[in-house]
């Protein structure tokens, strides 16, 4: 049974180092935000193991707002999704990402956008995210799109 809680920062590395900052080090693993008051960790657990991770802070991209004529005032980013490689297709982002979509509905958020890598898009439109920017690269990390759900 797959159990979503709350986390800490630092409690996401385990996870967070291993698939998005692999053969890093472990200081890489902290994202600017982490800390915030408004930012809030889930984390995924199998057997009291924490197998998968999300970031969500207060973000408002200004990009959005040419997007649709969105007139957007509370938006979150997503930041630092991750599932263990040997958790992977088992629905753990799924629980994840809709876990959190309803604490961001709760706290009257209108959008939840992110920049998600080129192989996770297919994941993310399953869940009716939708991409609005054109393939973009960043440094050291990959190829990435601009995707947004409004909730």
């Amino acid at each position: 049974m797959i159990e979503i809680l709350p986390v800490t920062a630092r409690e996401t590395f385990p996870v967070r180092q291993p698939v998005l900052r692999k053969g890093r080090p472990i200081e890489d693993c902290h994202f600017s935000g982490d800390d915030l008051g408004t930012t809030f960790h889930i984390g995924a657990f199998e057997k009291d193991k924490i197998i998968g991770v999300a970031t969500f802070l207060m973000n408002k991209d200004v990009h959005l707002e040419k997007i649709k004529d969105m007139k957007l005032h509370h938006c979150y980013q997503l930041r630092g999704m991750a599932v263990l490689e040997v958790a992977q297709g088992k629905g753990i982002g799924k629980k994840i990402l809709k876990h959190a979509e309803q604490i961001l509905k709760e706290r009257h958020v209108e959008v939840l956008w992110f920049n998600a890598r080129l192989n996770a898009t297919a994941f993310y439109e399953k869940m009716n995210y939708q991409i609005v920017s054109d393939l973009f690269d960043i440094p050291g990390v990959g190829e990435h799109y601009k995707m947004i759900k409004k909730l």
